[in-house]
């Protein structure tokens, strides 16, 4: 990877990016509201937080068969996949509130499932949402290279099978930032756009201590309390991450790897084509508007345009400013890239796993 600043164009010549930050500022004074979150964000972050704990709880009681206690760990994963949408997600954007201190303590969710808050921060809050679909330089695009998610990336024989393995895989997500990913991280010197890359002590004290902690709470503790065979545990521990990792795996990958969106890359001395927010619009994609149930499952990230462009604001209101940002692109021609479904964008996912799988043409 160059070592070449990547620099956006300074200036938007369409005049949409002045116009839709001054359209949702304008939402935001008119109705009063603040740009964190209320009463419906703090009632969808505590059914979660109940499902993922409460699950945890009641399986610890061992007062239920090893069926279902399995049935336990799997809601215990989607619940978990709801923390991190929902809870954690909004939190180290700095969006669930504006105490930084609630914001830091809510943050903490993602590593007591096995993540780890500070080094999310670096590759998804500056990183990918800076460098959205840049290859080479968005770390989002090579999180394995089982899958092949940019045009860019290394490309593999087995490639051309990845729409079929690509979930399975993804269903890893959880077990490898738990066990190996967020480790690597930390010991590269390199980062994305960042060059010899140093890590506060006090954050290296952090991911020991939470991951030792994850360890003891989900394996040993369960293992020397609960009345089950070592591979029965070794099958409800699989199966809650498992569950985990697809649901954020596939909700993550439908933003930005699917058909319309964009692989933009820098001219040869760093340039970039558009300014930053137009980059964004055209590199992401928003998907199930009229889905309510899973809007307030996956913290509103089936609305990930109005994510990028404003994610200090808090996921709860990202339907009603959805609105303004899709009037206002259309007003100055600017791609709002859409699929009217869940099903219509995980189709759409697999379309784009197949083509970024075909040989390169010579």
């Amino acid at each position: 990877m160059s070592e070449q600043k990547i620099r956006f164009a300074a200036k938007d010549v369409s005049g949409f990016i002045p116009e839709v930050k001054a359209e949702v500022n304008r939402y935001f004074k008119e109705t009063g509201k603040s740009k964190h979150a209320n009463w419906r964000m703090v009632r969808n972050s505590v059914v979660v937080l109940l499902m993922t704990w409460g699950s945890y709880a009641l399986i610890m009681t061992g007062w239920f068969t090893p069926m279902q206690m399995l049935m336990l760990a799997i809601l215990m994963g989607i619940g978990a996949a709801g923390v991190g949408f929902g809870v954690a997600h909004d939190a180290l954007h700095g969006a669930y509130t504006s105490n930084d201190t609630i914001n830091k303590l809510l943050g903490y969710t993602f590593d007591l499932l096995g993540a780890n808050g500070y080094m999310w921060k670096i590759t998804h809050n500056v990183i990918h949402h800076t460098y959205t679909n840049i290859p080479g330089v968005d770390e989002d695009l090579d999180v394995s290279p089982l899958v092949r998610l940019s045009p860019e990336s290394p490309r593999y024989s087995f490639h051309r099978f990845q729409q079929f393995f690509a979930f399975p895989a993804y269903s890893l997500a959880t077990i490898n930032w738990l066990f190996a990913k967020d480790f690597q991280q930390f010991m590269k010197r390199d980062i994305g756009p960042y060059k010899d890359k140093r890590h506060p002590m006090s954050e290296i004290v952090t991911l020991i201590v939470t991951k030792a902690f994850v360890v003891f709470y989900m394996i040993v503790l369960p293992l020397m309390v609960l009345d089950l065979a070592w591979w029965q545990f070794l099958i409800g521990f699989m199966a809650m991450h498992m569950t985990a990792g697809l649901i954020l795996g596939v909700i993550f990958q439908l933003a930005h790897v699917v058909e319309g969106t964009e692989y933009l890359g820098p001219d040869d001395d760093g340039n970039m084509e558009h300014a930053w927010l137009i980059h964004e619009m055209r590199t992401t994609s928003n998907f199930a508007h009229s889905n309510k149930l899973l809007q307030a499952y996956i913290g509103g990230l089936n609305y990930q345009i109005e994510h990028h462009l404003f994610p200090q604001v808090c996921s709860i209101h990202y339907p009603e400013i959805g609105k303004i940002v899709r009037e206002v692109a259309a007003r100055y021609d600017i791609p709002y890239h859409y699929h009217p479904t869940l099903r219509a964008a995980i189709r759409s996912h697999l379309h784009m796993l197949k083509e970024l799988g075909q040989p390169v043409a010579a």
